[in-house]
């Protein structure tokens, strides 16, 4: 930190108190990622246990990391992913983030069977790993070919003058002009470099239009238990009711649609928001978290993931409430819903 004394990795605060802001990229922030990988890799070889709300029976979450590159050695795109596999064998793919919606607990006396069960690589690559190759190489595709237009473009129009060069230089030769020979000569030597030039971008690419897959790993697996305190009644005010919060959403997502913004349903990545809502004018943009009362009033809570994304982004971190969602739903003042939020944390 000697060498970073004044730093934020909050933007306003960076700008207010003029320190140097410090975010993914800096150097600073990726030795501090590197340093908490090296230190969690004990960890995360040996697992955790999580007690969860949305779960009723035990499941086993595995975290994979996958890297496409290509021909020439470059990492194109890495993800992370996450498979559940249920205690009945179902499978599926959750978003990495979900573990911010879960309390950390202690391994139980007496490990379910999910939890050595093998793991579901087959699954996982024709579900996951798959679908993202090809969603890299049409990206890729699109990219390269665009390059390859601009240098096919570029190096024609340099290779077309340079002939119009040994042309004139040809001429000059046979008219015996004084220094045609060696004008002459610098034309064919440039002439030679643009064709190697252009030769080895076709090669390189077309290297670059091959992709693979590698280091597919697997870094660690959680065991999720069901909150065995999520009949109480403090607890079950935080699991959510589907049909409330779809009510709840719609309502939300059409008004902010109302407003001329363009509005997107996130909620299903887990990410401590449900809606991103961006004003195409200013270029303002609100992190959208929506809850819904059925009556027409109550408490809400935020979960830990929320909280955490409402502290670290409060400068676009909304909370919508709708209430009366099981008769007339009716969105609360927006304004007002903002400033308790604020105050609360």
């Amino acid at each position: 930190m000697t060498r970073y004394p004044r730093c934020s990795t909050d933007r306003d605060t960076a700008e207010t108190e003029k320190l140097e802001w410090v975010t993914p990229g800096h150097p600073l922030f990726e030795a501090i990622r590197r340093h908490t990988h090296a230190q969690a890799l004990g960890v995360l070889g040996t697992g955790a246990t999580f007690y969860s709300l949305q779960h009723e029976r035990p499941a086993r979450i595995d975290f994979y990391r996958a890297r496409v590159v290509d021909g020439l050695g470059q990492v194109i795109h890495e993800r992370l992913f996450a498979v559940e596999i249920a205690e009945d064998g179902a499978l599926r793919l959750q978003e990495p983030g979900l573990l911010g919606n879960f309390a950390p607990a202690d391994p139980p006396a007496e490990m379910p069977k999910v939890a050595t069960d093998p793991e579901v690589t087959s699954w996982l690559h024709q579900h996951a790993l798959a679908p993202f190759i090809e969603e890299t190489r049409r990206d890729r595709l699109t990219e390269v070919e665009r390059v390859s237009t601009h240098v096919e473009l570029s190096l024609t129009e340099l290779l077309q003058r340079a002939d119009e060069e040994i042309g004139r230089a040809f001429a000059d030769v046979e008219q015996k002009l004084p220094d045609a020979e060696g004008r002459l000569a610098q034309a064919e030597t440039r002439h030679a470099e643009l064709l190697a030039r252009r030769d080895r971008r076709r090669v390189d690419l077309e290297r670059q239009r091959a992709l693979t897959l590698q280091a597919v790993e697997r870094l660690t697996s959680v065991l999720v238990l069901p909150h065995p305190e999520r009949e109480a009644p403090e607890v079950r005010r935080l699991k959510p009711n589907f049909e409330t919060e779809t009510i709840a959403m719609g309502l939300v997502m059409a008004h902010e649609a109302s407003l001329g913004r363009q509005v997107y349903d996130v909620s299903a990545k887990n990410l401590g928001y449900d809606i991103t809502s961006l004003d195409l004018a200013s270029g303002g943009l609100r992190l959208i978290e929506v809850k819904g009362l059925g009556a027409s009033t109550g408490t809400v809570l935020l979960t830990p993931n929320e909280r955490r994304v409402a502290e670290d982004r409060r400068d676009c971190y909304w909370l919508y409430v709708v209430t009366d969602c099981d008769a007339s739903p009716r969105l609360q003042d927006r304004s007002a819903t903002r400033r308790a939020l604020i105050g609360t944390k």
